[in-house]
């Protein structure tokens, strides 16, 4: 082996020095380094295909597999000259999406947006400039479209409307929220909602009115400037933070309305609704007379009388309200009866915001206590009332009617007791609302 030791190699005549000839191999020794050559544009692909979140390194090239969900990639911290790239593996990144998150304060493309790569098939390549644009895609044409502001794509629901930037899915019955991909500008992995459970039975026989569903909501603010509601209900809580995946949505059925006048009757408890581990508790039974009203989201009404007097000390109780407990309360009280007086009327269910009203003998027979008031919504862009509680009603007394359909209201109790039925309560819903576009 030959050797030569030279400070300086320059071209005998014009600009080119080439080493080597056609097919030859020019190296590096082992753990010397080059200065002045400059990168080619090219990486060092890692042939260990990635199936799971990473930190990229200088210099190399990823194979990203996104089959089974998406993934996020941390970027090196950025240095003139620095280079990466990715490549989609196995064309899932249309379905799952893989994300380039920043390293501090490093931009992409000027922004402070991370890249979120959607293209089946795709790739990308980018070089850290400077600290004003950050890391560049050098692919033709696709800087633009790695950088735009994204947000959540979903699927579901027996509705699906939109309303300007926001697209809202209404469940009135069992299925499955999908979320295909969140986005990637602030606020996109939050969506708003409104949960509201079936509303109770009514009783009869001089019966309280059922509790609503129990109601859970948020404030608006993930999705854009709604009215949620009134406060302490809505105010403090926030969005649901979501991620590509399915969410089961349970919708409760209402509760039976009492179809029998004897002690103590046979109406039934609302059943549950729920989203994303967020649960409403189905609204309490209103109670048939002489019986207390039954526990639930909002409590049932309690029963009246029809001979005097009532129990020692007087009266039934009301069904208590946010049972089970959870903050800010999901449901009120129903109405009790204090009254130690023939035909009193039964108590009003409670609502999403008030209490039943209690019962009453004045005046006698013909009275109605109504129901608590539920919550005044425009989620779906117009105002509706969920979970307002059942009417208690005089045994004289008309017009009850059952808790409207996909509301949470629950069902009126009846005043006759033969014949006269309770009314059922009504069923509950889930809508979820979010910033599309």
């Amino acid at each position: 082996m030959s050797k030569i030791e030279v400070n300086t190699i320059e071209p005998q005549c014009g600009t080119t020095l080439t080493l080597g000839a056609s097919g030859d191999t020019v190296a590096l020794a082992s753990g010397a380094s080059q200065t002045g050559f400059g990168r080619t544009g090219t990486v060092d692909w890692v042939t260990t295909v990635q199936t799971s979140g990473f930190t990229a390194a200088n210099g190399k090239g990823y194979f990203v597999n996104t089959t089974s969900g998406a993934i996020s990639v941390n970027l090196p911290a950025g240095s003139a000259g620095s280079i990466v790239a990715f490549k989609d593996y196995a064309k899932t990144w249309d379905t799952n999406n893989l994300t380039l998150v920043q390293n501090g304060s490093d931009k992409i493309g000027s922004s402070t947006i991370n890249a979120i790569l959607s293209t089946e098939g795709g790739s990308l390549t980018l070089v850290f400039v400077d600290s004003t644009q950050g890391w560049l895609v050098v692919n033709d044409g696709v800087q633009e479209k790695a950088l735009t502001a994204q947000f959540i794509s979903a699927t579901g629901g027996n509705t699906v409307t939109t309303s300007g930037d926001y697209k809202i899915h209404t469940f009135t019955s069992p299925g499955t929220f999908t979320v295909c991909s969140v986005g990637n500008v602030c606020g996109s992995t939050k969506v708003d909602y409104l949960i509201a459970a079936g509303g109770g039975g009514g009783g009869t026989c001089i019966g309280g009115g059922g509790g609503a569903g129990g109601l859970r909501a948020s404030n608006g603010t993930s999705s854009g400037s709604y009215c949620a509601g009134p406060s302490p209900l809505t105010s403090p809580v926030c969005g649901s933070t979501v991620s590509a995946q399915g969410y089961p949505i349970v919708v409760g059925a209402g509760g039976a309305g009492s179809t029998s006048p004897s002690t103590p009757g046979n109406a039934t408890a609302g059943s549950v609704s729920s989203f994303n581990s967020i649960s409403a508790a189905g609204g309490g039974l209103g109670a048939t007379y002489g019986m207390s009203g039954g526990n639930g989201g909002s409590g049932g009404g309690a029963g009246g009388w029809t001979t005097q007097p009532g129990p020692a000390g007087g009266g039934t109780a009301a069904g208590s309200g946010n049972t089970p407990p959870v903050s800010p309360p999901q449901g009120n009280n129903g109405g009790s009866n204090s009254i130690n007086t023939q035909d009193s009327s039964g108590a009003g269910g409670g609502g999403a915001t008030a209490v039943g009203t209690n019962s009453s003998s004045s005046p006698p027979r013909t009275h109605t206590s109504p129901g608590g008031a539920g919550l005044t919504s425009l989620i779906t862009g117009s105002p509706v009332e969920y979970s307002k509680g059942g009417d208690g009603k005089g045994d004289t007394a008309s017009g009850a009617a059952a808790g409207v359909a996909n509301t949470g209201e629950g069902g009126d109790g009846a005043g006759n007791c033969s014949p006269g039925n309770g009314k059922a309560g009504g069923s509950g819903i889930v809508i979820i609302r979010y910033k599309y576009q």
